[in-house]
């Protein structure tokens, strides 16, 4: 189980560290957006701070998932960043559902595996 945590960590990793790095230095061209994924994607950059800050968030956590340093924090950070690729995949643009789907069940097995450094959060 531990050399699986360990492909998906670094599986995962590697995927957040490419789609941040992408995103400022631009070395795979985005695919046209339509329809509601492009009204979405208008309004997100224009708040201008957001997907910066994103990416950036993504970075660290991508570093972190192929480290393995800090991983319990970045862990608990990447849930809504992955929760939210999936809500915008499932909602507004289907096709990237399995993709999606993967990265947050890859959190979720991450956060699980790391379950008992969390469970002194939810003791009352």
């Amino acid at each position: 189980m531990r050399i699986v945590i360990i492909i998906v960590r670094v599986l995962m990793g590697l995927l957040l560290l490419f789609a941040s790095l992408n995103y400022f230095f631009h070395f795979v061209a985005e695919p046209q957006q339509t329809g509601t994924m492009k009204v979405f994607s208008d309004g997100i950059a224009a708040t201008v701070y957001l997907m910066p800050l994103v990416k950036v968030v993504e970075l660290l956590c991508g570093l972190s998932l192929i480290s393995g340093k800090f991983l319990k924090l970045f862990a608990i950070v990447l849930i809504p960043i992955t929760l939210n690729i999936l809500l915008i995949n499932i909602y507004l643009m289907p096709s990237g559902i399995p993709i999606a789907g993967t990265l947050f069940l890859g959190n979720l097995l991450i956060v699980y595996s790391n379950w008992g450094s969390y469970k002194n959060l939810f003791t009352v």
